[in-house]
């Protein structure tokens, strides 16, 4: 397990997925979901798909390919290539192996960038094509977040008031193209277990670049700032599990139907040979 620490919060990193395990402010309180029946997760990277391909299936120049959902990076040890106390930094690596290529034909390295800095946490995401051929990839974070209160019911305030839309979804987790109505007043969105009846809310076309789950009191208890096309917000219907993820996404899984190429689905990322690619999102504490 990586820390970062500093005089306001101390961030523990697991090598597995180079996932986030905890954050903690300088008073013990815990804000990420600790893992639990309801959900056995943290924060994992989704990595090179993000939610499903239609039956786990894709194609690639005609050839099938197989990934569960996510894909395979969550689930994946990474390598600490740097670390740096002074900087509250540790920059964690994996690339292609032969077990990655049965999977998903494309060479690359992939990086993960945790940076501590007073009350926020920076996420960076940086992919490079280590290939001969252009390659097509969708990345996300999936940050799980302990609703204030113990239970799964509050507030969170998005950065536009006027109304937005979401990616119409149904109860399976499949998603269309199609535009429907957000359920939020004035920028804020009520979240309980009926909130994420169809699955979870995916806010895309860059309508928002912020989103604060507010406290018991009202004020500010996580901060989320991105810069993805979509922000999707999940908890498990009817497990009433008290925690909710708010998740920057690079992509979005297959559209109900779609049977294309790869390349060609949604929200799909593209790297030419030796190019990179890099992204990520910032979580504030309070």
């Amino acid at each position: 397990m990586i820390e970062l620490k500093n005089e306001q919060l101390t961030v523990l990193i697991a090598e597995k997925g180079a996932e986030l395990q905890s954050i903690k402010d300088n008073e013990g309180r815990e804000y990420l979901w600790q893992a639990g029946p309801e959900w056995p997760r943290h924060s994992p990277i989704l990595f090179p798909i993000v939610c499903t391909v239609n039956n786990d299936t894709y194609r690639v120049d005609g050839k099938e390919y197989h990934l569960p959902r996510h894909g395979f990076a969550r689930d994946v040890e990474f390598k600490v290539e740097s670390q740096s106390s002074e900087d509250h930094s540790v920059l964690l690596a994996i690339q292609h192996t032969e077990e990655t290529l049965k999977v998903y034909p494309f060479f690359f390295r992939l990086s993960i960038m945790y940076s501590l800095k007073g009350n926020k946490i920076y996420v960076t995401w940086r992919v490079l094509n280590l290939g001969k051929e252009e390659m097509h990839f969708q990345i996300g974070g999936h940050p799980a977040f302990n609703v204030p209160g113990g239970k799964l019911e509050g507030k969170i305030l998005l950065d536009n008031e006027e109304q937005m839309t979401t990616l119409k979804t149904h109860p399976d987790g499949s998603v269309e193209m199609t535009e429907v109505p957000l359920e939020a007043e004035g920028g804020v969105m009520t979240i309980n277990n009926e909130f994420f009846r169809n699955d979870s809310v995916k806010i895309h076309n860059f309508q928002t670049e912020c989103a604060i789950l507010l406290d018991v009191d009202g004020t500010p208890a996580v901060t989320v700032f991105y810069l993805t096309p979509v922000c999707a917000f999940w908890s498990p219907y009817g497990k009433q599990a008290p925690f909710v993820c708010i998740e920057p996404w690079c992509g979005v899984g297959d559209p109900v139907g779609f049977d294309g190429e790869f390349k060609d689905k949604p929200l799909m990322n593209h790297l030419l040979p030796g190019d990179s690619f890099n992204s990520g999102y910032c979580i504030r504490i309070k």
